[in-house]
């Protein structure tokens, strides 16, 4: 453990640091715990990570711009009292991009699809501060090198960096250093500097010109807003294109969406929107909104007998929208709902992914080294990737390989439109397989690893194990069968274990077949599938559930997240006995 001089700034500190750490994507910590000096640090030490790196692999160059913007989150830019006085991440990040040698851009409370595309237009790096979906006690940001967002393989080298910045900003004099004992800066609240507007607008410009001005004319479309940081520039884009919108549900205080996890309450607030917003000003076509930082899409059309939203996952508004694009290779995770096996892109669906779009983005980059040329991906929260420029139609939509929620948003509502049909009709005509996610919060994430840790095998070549009445099949990531026969005895008692909570009693079939590429994934008998893993980025388990009616999932995500004594709740209790091994 290092030692730090008596009169350092470390030694100073009147609380005890918590590190800032990668989850998914990008950093994301209780506010609580993100001091203005440990976003600095990580933030220094992510930029001389990208200054290190030629520019053919993301690298930056100091003196170059450097952009960054922001989500609607108070700590975002303020002091917040209520969470021990913490926030202004985004003047912490601009005084890091300042002390890297860089000149700090800053473009305003906008998406992070809307400042990647800005910065990669242009050669560029950029941070994005936001919480994403995240509960409002907490926030972060992202970091995208000047080729886009930060890939597995660059964590463990910026991690490096980061105790090494760390190490160097700790031993500073307390006199010289710009942070007070609490972590904040010495000079107090600080103003950001000014805001250029660009990227806004060259953002609403990629789509109005790849759709054309009339693409959605004549269709009614009603937008949530609530706190999303996009909320006004979606608006503007589906006017843009022709649509008649109605804006409403407008809220200053932060509300959570998380497009993975839209339960009852959320879906009944959203209907309510509707019934008010049709009595005024009569029927729309769909219902669409984004998570906070407007990277994630959220699609609800209506039912014409019963005026009922219905809520269509982004998995699903993936395949409608690569479809339309005529991709010729398309990746996702393996959370993934399973009809894009089924249906009209299953023979160009390449290996799936662990969960997050860095791994996407890695899988996208295979099939274009092997010589794919329409290449996109998208994860079950429904942000929608493009890892190639797209030529449809005579017009050319450049890659922008991160998760963006207005190309399947505007897509879908092309398709309808063109189509002449509903949304639940469009999403009718795709594979019959339905899909629901749960997840239940405050739930410690060291817990949820252990219990997908009990349920795994001790080898990790194996990513698959296939069960029949005769043996035990193993796959290795490439589906290819790999020997693994000490780890038969564990597998089968794995089973037996499962079998246990998941029964016949709840509707479950027998257990066919378990996949380990990200978490733990089931296959039932009877064809439904569920799927358990931690959130990558807070104390939250997550499930994902398949099946061959909506009603089914749903049942299942109920069933799985139900307290005191839900599924997920059952195995937490199992993998605290170690499943009786």
């Amino acid at each position: 453990m290092a030692t730090f001089p008596q009169n350092s700034l470390r030694q100073s500190l009147n609380y005890e640091p918590q590190a800032l750490q990668f989850g998914t994507s990008g950093r994301r910590g209780q506010v609580i715990h993100l001091t203005q000096l440990e976003v600095f640090v990580n933030a220094v030490a992510e930029l001389e990570f990208l200054q290190s790196l030629p520019k053919s692999e993301g690298g930056i160059v100091k003196g170059e711009e450097f952009f960054y913007a922001r989500d609607l989150r108070p700590s975002s830019s303020l002091y917040v009292p209520e969470q021990q006085g913490r926030g202004e991440l985004a003047q912490a990040i601009e005084q890091a991009i300042l002390s890297a040698g860089m000149k700090a851009v800053n473009l305003g409370q906008i998406p992070t699809p809307a400042l990647t595309h800005y910065a990669l237009l242009q050669g560029k790096g950029s941070i994005m501060i936001t919480g994403s979906h995240i509960p409002f006690d907490r926030n972060g940001y992202k970091t995208n090198t000047s080729k886009g967002e930060l890939l597995k393989q660059h964590e463990q080298p910026i991690n490096e960096k980061v105790n090494l910045v760390r190490q160097r900003f700790y031993q500073q004099a307390f006199a010289d250093s710009l942070f007070d004992g609490d972590g904040r800066f010495k000079s107090g609240s600080q103003q950001l500097s000014s805001e250029h507007s660009d990227a806004a607008e060259i953002y609403r410009q990629r789509y109005v010109s790849f759709f054309g001005n009339d693409a959605l004319s004549n269709m009614r479309i009603l937008v949530y807003q609530h706190s999303a940081v996009g909320r006004d520039l979606v608006v503007e884009i589906l006017r843009a294109l022709g649509a008649e919108v109605v804006a409403v549900g407008r809220s200053e205080t932060f509300v959570p969406i998380d497009t993975e996890n839209m339960d009852a309450k959320q879906l009944a607030a959203i209907q309510n929107l509707y019934n008010q917003a049709s009595s005024e000003y009569g029927q729309f076509d769909a219902i669409v909104s984004t998570d906070g930082d407007s990277d994630r899409p959220l699609l609800l059309g209506v039912d014409e007998q019963t005026a009922a939203v219905r809520f269509f996952g982004g998995d699903l508004v993936g395949m409608l929208t690569a479809e339309l694009l005529g991709a010729d290779a398309v990746v996702v995770p393996i959370s993934s709902n399973d009809g894009i096996d089924r249906g009209s892109l299953k023979d160009i669906v390449e290996p799936k992914t662990r969960i997050g779009s860095p791994y996407v983005i890695a899988g996208m980059e295979q099939a274009l080294a092997r010589g794919k040329q329409t290449v996109c991906g998208w994860e079950a929260n429904g942000g929608f990737l493009t890892g190639s420029d797209i030529s449809w139609e005579n017009r050319l939509l450049t890659a922008l390989p991160t998760r963006d929620a207005v190309l399947p948003i505007v897509a879908v509502l092309f398709i309808a439109k063109r189509e002449g049909v509903t949304l639940p009709q469009l999403f009718s005509r795709l594979p019959k397989r339905f899909s629901r996610a749960g997840l239940i919060k405050q739930f410690p994430r060291t817990l949820g690893l252990s219990v997908v840790k009990q349920l795994s095998p001790a080898d990790a070549a194996i990513k698959t194990a296939i069960f029949s009445a005769e043996k035990i099949v193993f796959l290795d990531a490439n589906e290819e069968t790999i020997s693994a026969s000490g780890d038969n005895v564990a597998l089968s008692h794995i089973k037996q274990q499962l079998a246990q909570v998941f029964t016949p009693v709840l509707g479950f079939g027998d257990i066919e077949r378990i996949n380990y590429i990200d978490g733990v994934r089931i296959f039932f008998g009877n064809g439904d599938v569920v799927h358990i893993r931690p959130s990558g980025n807070a104390d939250e388990l997550r499930l994902y559930a398949v099946a061959d009616s909506q009603q089914r999932a749903d049942v299942i995500a109920e069933l799985a997240v139900s307290e005191p004594e839900g599924l997920l709740r059952n195995l937490a209790e199992l993998a605290s006995l170690g499943f009786s091994k």
